[in-house]
């Protein structure tokens, strides 16, 4: 079930709440940025890649170059794959970099997959794997960006800081240069110089701007480093891929292994013992059916609300499996079942104009009722409300209710556990619920159709 409503209103650190840690700047951005630890840190990042770049294009240049040539020869393919193999190393160390200089998070590549142990199996597995040569292609494409953001920020940074720092300095020229300030222009008979205090105070202004400036060129430059990284450093779109899918099978198979020994539970310690006591209570009336029948008629009518109860848990454990009234009916009449069943008024509508697939459909069912459930133990609310429509190849739910809100999916319990559900099949939880309510639960489901039955 879900998280419980009213908890984890975390007003101690969202942004604009009393007692937020978030810090909170009065001077603007543009101004503030020259001097942000993340400005120079992207500015380090930048400086560093050159001669980082120089290295790396060297080293990878030349080990494919003399692997090709030697190839040939049996040398070739070893030197090959050491030369992808030192790519790889970069790599990590060109991630460490990023992550440490720009905040970037990138996941490592695929590891390589050998077949069986052994140096023949591992040169394989290196010219095999695409972390290689995607690795090898950073080190070729990196040298020529690297050359253009280094000369780039470099001029603009320095030029930025110099123009600004003009009053400070021009003293230099007279006394040291022979020249009345920074010439701005000169010819055989005519030469403009920045001397004045007029000029001074255009040139600081002028160095202001550009210095201002300076930190968002870095910045720009940077996403093209972090596109690089990213795309070229970190893991194949394939691959993450094939570890989401890794994930949410165990996450597929963990929810079911669940689900079983939920109903084995339910069925060991509801229906089964009521069955063994109902069992007990009619082998006693049988033996007083002679002695004492009114005693016996009343021990048969007891287990007659006995037999009853147990159908009704019965009942009650099929429909958390899979109701008959869903199968039959479809979404409409079944999420109006359980909406009925539900402590608050709820107000359901269901606008399909076909039925998912079966799988589909019960996953809207169970998500529906986990969310009203918690609407009637946590919520304090005194409505609800149930939306499910479809959007191009989405199938959508939204559950609404003027409860106390406050529900966190990031609590580790109930909604958590839902949205993980919800994940396995490439389903998304939303959920809007701020302290004071309401709540609003959106959930995301691909569609498919009902042909697939």
């Amino acid at each position: 079930m879900a998280t419980e409503y009213g908890q984890g209103y975390g007003l101690d650190s969202g942004p604009g709440f009393p007692g937020s840690t978030e810090r909170r700047h009065r001077m603007p951005a543009a101004l503030r940025a020259p001097v942000e630890l993340r400005t120079w840190l992207e500015l380090t990042h930048v400086l560093l890649s050159l001669p980082i770049s120089i290295l790396l294009f060297t080293y990878a240049v030349t080990m494919v170059s003399l692997g090709a040539g030697l190839l040939v020869t049996f040398l070739g393919i070893p030197v090959l794959a050491a030369g992808l193999a030192g790519c790889r190393g970069f790599g990590a160390l060109e991630r460490m970099r990023a992550r440490g200089l720009l905040g970037l998070e990138v996941a490592e590549p695929e590891p390589l997959r050998r077949n069986k142990p052994g140096a023949m199996a591992w040169m394989g597995a290196v010219l095999r794997s695409g972390a290689s040569w995607r690795a090898l292609l950073y080190a070729v494409l990196h040298l020529p960006w690297a050359v253009f953001s280094f000369v780039v920020a470099v001029n603009v940074w320095v030029l930025g800081w110099a123009l600004l720092t003009y009053p400070l300095w021009f003293w230099v020229f007279p006394v040291y240069a022979g020249q009345e300030g920074i010439q701005l222009y000169g010819d055989e008979t005519h030469r403009i110089y920045l001397d004045n205090p007029f000029e001074i105070t255009v040139t600081a202004l002028v160095g202001l701007l550009f210095t201002i400036a300076s930190p968002w060129i870095v910045r720009a430059l940077t996403m093209v480093d972090r596109l690089l990284v990213h795309g070229l450093l970190g893991p194949s779109r394939l691959a993450s891929r094939v570890v989401e899918l890794e994930s949410d099978r165990g996450v597929v198979v963990d929810t079911a292994a669940a689900d079983l020994r939920r109903i084995e539970r339910d069925l060991h310690d509801g229906a089964q013992a009521r069955l063994v006591a109902l069992a007990m209570d009619l082998g006693l009336a049988k033996e007083k059916l002679q002695e004492d029948p009114r005693a016996a008629a009343r021990m048969v009518a007891e287990a007659h609300g006995e037999v009853k109860t147990a159908l009704q848990e019965l009942r009650d454990l099929a429909r958390g499996i899979h109701p008959a009234v869903l199968t039959d009916r479809g979404l409409d009449a079944a999420l109006s079942a359980v909406a009925s069943r539900c402590t608050v008024p709820v107000r359901v509508e269901v606008d399909l104009a076909e039925r998912p697939a079966p799988a589909i459909e019960g996953i809207a069912y169970f998500t529906v009722s986990e969310l009203l459930q918690n609407v009637s133990k946590h919520a304090r609310a005194t409505w609800a409300g149930v939306e499910v429509w479809r959007t191009e190849n989405r199938l959508m739910l939204q559950v609404v209710d003027n409860g106390v809100g406050g529900a966190d999916v990031s609590e580790g319990s109930g909604l958590a556990g839902l949205a993980d559900r919800l994940d396995a099949v490439d389903g998304i939880l939303v959920v809007d619920s701020p302290a004071g309510g309401p709540t609003r639960v959106t959930a995301e489901l691909p569609w498919r159709g009902a042909h697939v039955r």
